[in-house]
């Protein structure tokens, strides 16, 4: 008898369902208490990223919890710049730091090796789907070139104000960092498709603030090209694209990436959502992940806007954004219930 098909699988593949799969951005992570224990245990976040036994762990620790439909492999955006020679650590409730972007030359003479420097994530994969459910998918994913760049440049989190300056003053220089990261994230995708990823996700998670023509070159320009070479190397697996903060510019993105699936975050409208849906695009998203973190009667009337206005189409229930680290558990258990029709407990795993 022929396996299931996970539920993500087949919203991506364009069928409108009894149901929307669900799962959500950063469920695995630091709302869960277990997760909390298992971090404890690792030198550092980037150690802990690396070691395939406590990433699996962590990737695991929600779909025990919760019917989730898909897992999102355990890792960080900024593995790829690290991977490429450049010193990036964690600050502890202070967020990521980079060292000085290295020179973009011997990034490029690195991108090879990168992948293999990054093997760690290919195994986590692997020990993921072999002990998930086969009706229950895994995701694989990958920071988008211009939001990893803003890190590269900037060295930490900010408001990247530098680094859109960084785009105007220095536009070739931009353009051949972004190239470099083209190639870098094509490659690692290939390597997690193949390990295991059976969805790709392209989190472009700083879209916001950008003139059409910025948007097109900076990040329509290199998902499209990453789409390409990862179907050039024979990867069928659906691609989820996420411009975030995009606003309007989020229907110009779908009409010219070749991704199954939009995300859309917490402004995105009930018509623009169907518009996608019309034009052949699964979308997915928009609950406010602080209205998750809130909770009560304004969540659940949310949760119910968003089935009867997006479920007459293919449909993807998630965040705009990922679940805050204080987020009560027992609200996520309230959500998924209700999408899954499925009661869940919110007792540790």
């Amino acid at each position: 008898m022929d396996e299931p098909k996970p539920r993500l699988l087949r919203a991506l593949a364009g069928e409108t369902l009894d149901r929307p799969p669900v799962w959500f951005m950063r469920q695995a992570g630091r709302s869960l208490p277990e997760y909390r224990q298992l971090r404890a245990q690792a030198a550092d976040f980037i150690a802990f990223c690396h070691n395939p036994e406590m990433a699996a762990e962590a990737t695991l620790q929600p779909m025990r919890r919760f019917p989730l439909d898909a897992a999102i492999v355990f890792a960080d955006i900024l593995l790829i710049p690290r991977a490429l020679g450049q010193e990036v650590w964690f600050e502890s409730g202070e967020g990521p730091r980079l060292g000085p972007l290295p020179d973009i030359a011997r990034m490029a003479d690195a991108v090879e090796a990168s992948t293999d420097r990054l093997s760690d994530i290919g195994e986590t994969l692997a020990r993921v789907r072999a002990a998930l459910e086969p009706d229950r998918a895994l995701i694989g994913f990958a920071g988008a070139p211009w939001t990893v760049a803003t890190y590269m440049i900037e060295g930490k989190g900010s408001d990247r104000q530098a680094a859109r300056r960084f785009a105007y003053d220095h536009p070739e220089t931009l353009d051949a960092l972004l190239e470099v990261l083209v190639e870098a994230t094509a490659r690692y995708l290939v390597m997690q498709a193949r390990s295991g990823a059976q969805a790709l996700k392209i989190f472009e998670s700083w879209a916001e603030g950008l003139a059409e023509d910025v948007f097109e070159r900076i990040v329509i320009r290199p998902h499209r090209e990453i789409v390409a070479r990862v179907r050039a190397a024979g990867v069928t697996a659906p691609f989820i694209g996420f411009p975030r903060g995009a606003g309007a510019l989020v229907e110009t993105y779908a009409a010219a990436v070749p991704v199954e699936g939009v995300a859309l975050d917490t402004q995105a409208s009930a018509a623009m959502g169907r518009r996608l849906q019309a034009g052949g695009k699964t979308i997915q998203g928009a609950l406010d992940n602080l209205l998750l973190r809130a909770g009560g009667p304004a969540l659940d009337a949310r949760v119910e806007g968003l089935l009867a206005q997006w479920s007459d189409g293919p449909y993807i229930f998630n965040l705009g954004h990922g679940v805050m680290p204080d987020t009560p558990i027992d609200h996520i258990a309230r959500v998924v219930a209700r999408v899954t029709g499925k009661p869940v407990k919110a007792m540790a795993a």
